[in-house]
């Protein structure tokens, strides 16, 4: 089988290219440049997408033995990622890039390309698990390394891209991937993670969108709509966020306050106690799934963040919308991002949150 293995120029990745060319495949590998400006999406440990990345990704697939090439995709990924992430800001939205890419870039656009020029499949260092059923399906599950899971921003993928997909280290630990560099020989093999958001090079996301937007100043008010301070842009806050308010009012219970809602129309960003940010219930929209769609109303588990807890939900499929219902309410969920819903260990499928219902205002 040909198979184009994306190199981020990461462990992960290498260890992956590795084990399919070790598994027989016809291996060639490719470096997603995905940066206008490559010197501009790395510093330290954070973010990837850099010069730097590209050579070791060359540098891996020369000691695996592959050959190797380098896609320019930066305009794709910057209107599909890049702008989608600053105007979901800009709307009051908080956005999933990782999540976004995958569905956009890596899943779609790497992925038409592979077919279109000859290969069967793309095989990433994604942390997720492919399961082939007896009647020829393929299901998404979660990676064996609960640590390091990443079939939250995997939950966008149809039946027809898992066809053409492959995690080779989804039954493997973190700590075993990078034994396994190093005993191939991979000079990756004790690189750091990248962490973040990779056009976000110094993690000050704030700071980004502020020179994205501009200021917009406006005020901080309680749910009652009393005025306890002023911000200098709706887009530099997220649902649920704590540290940063600048209030100087304390509450009068002494507790801390959290963004309870964020309006870019009238710039009013709302806080209130962390009882007040209790959801009972969410709307979605845009499903995407990773099978046939489930028939009107499922018991699932759903998962909010990437890297967040899974909840017992109840949820009622409507089209293009779906309606998820908390088993006990939960907090800090947003508009913009993603609920993913589970069955076990298999991914279901996913969709963007549209509104909220907070168990405060159905009371």
């Amino acid at each position: 089988m040909r198979v184009l293995a994306a190199m981020s120029g990461g462990v992960d990745s290498a260890v992956a290219a590795a084990r399919m060319a070790e598994a027989g495949h016809d291996v060639t590998g490719v470096h997603l440049a995905l940066s206008r400006n490559p010197q501009s999406y790395r510093s330290g440990a954070r973010g990837c997408c850099t010069i730097e990345d590209s050579r070791d990704a060359r540098r891996a697939a020369d000691v695996i033995g592959i050959p190797f090439y380098v896609w320019d995709l930066a305009e794709r990924f910057h209107a599909d990622v890049v702008e989608d992430f600053v105007n979901e800001y800009a709307a009051g939205r908080t956005p999933n890039p990782c999540l976004r890419c995958n569905e956009k870039v890596k899943f779609s656009a790497v992925l038409e390309r592979a077919l279109a020029l000859g290969f069967d499949a793309v095989a990433t260092g994604h942390y997720a698990r492919i399961v082939d059923t007896p009647d020829g399906a393929r299901e998404l599950h979660r990676a064996v390394d609960p640590a390091k899971d990443q079939s939250y921003v995997l939950g966008v993928l149809t039946q027809q891209q898992l066809a053409h997909a492959f995690f080779p280290l989804g039954d493997t630990v973190k700590t075993e991937v990078r034994e396994e560099a190093e005993r191939r020989g991979l000079s990756v093999a004790a690189k750091p993670d990248s962490h973040d958001i990779c056009f976000i090079a110094d993690g000050n996301t704030a700071g980004f969108l502020g020179a994205q937007l501009g200021e917009a100043p406006g005020d901080i008010v309680d749910a009652q709509g009393n005025k306890l301070g002023e911000h200098q842009g709706t887009h530099g806050f997220t649902i649920g966020q704590r540290k940063g308010l600048k209030i100087g009012t304390p509450a009068a219970d002494g507790k801390p306050r959290f963004v309870l809602d964020i309006s870019p129309v009238d710039r009013t960003v709302t806080v209130g106690s962390r009882e007040e940010l209790a959801v009972s219930d969410l709307t979605a929209s845009k499903p995407r799934w990773c099978g046939p769609a489930p028939e009107d109303r499922l018991r699932a588990t759903a998962q909010l963040r990437a890297h967040g807890e899974e909840v017992p939900v109840v949820a009622t499929v409507q089209g293009d919308h779906v309606q998820v219902s908390f088993d006990e309410p939960t907090s800090a969920v947003a508009p913009g991002q993603a609920v993913v819903l589970y069955d076990g260990t298999r991914v279901i499928g996913s969709a963007t949150i549209d509104s909220v219902q907070r168990v405060s205002a159905a009371v």
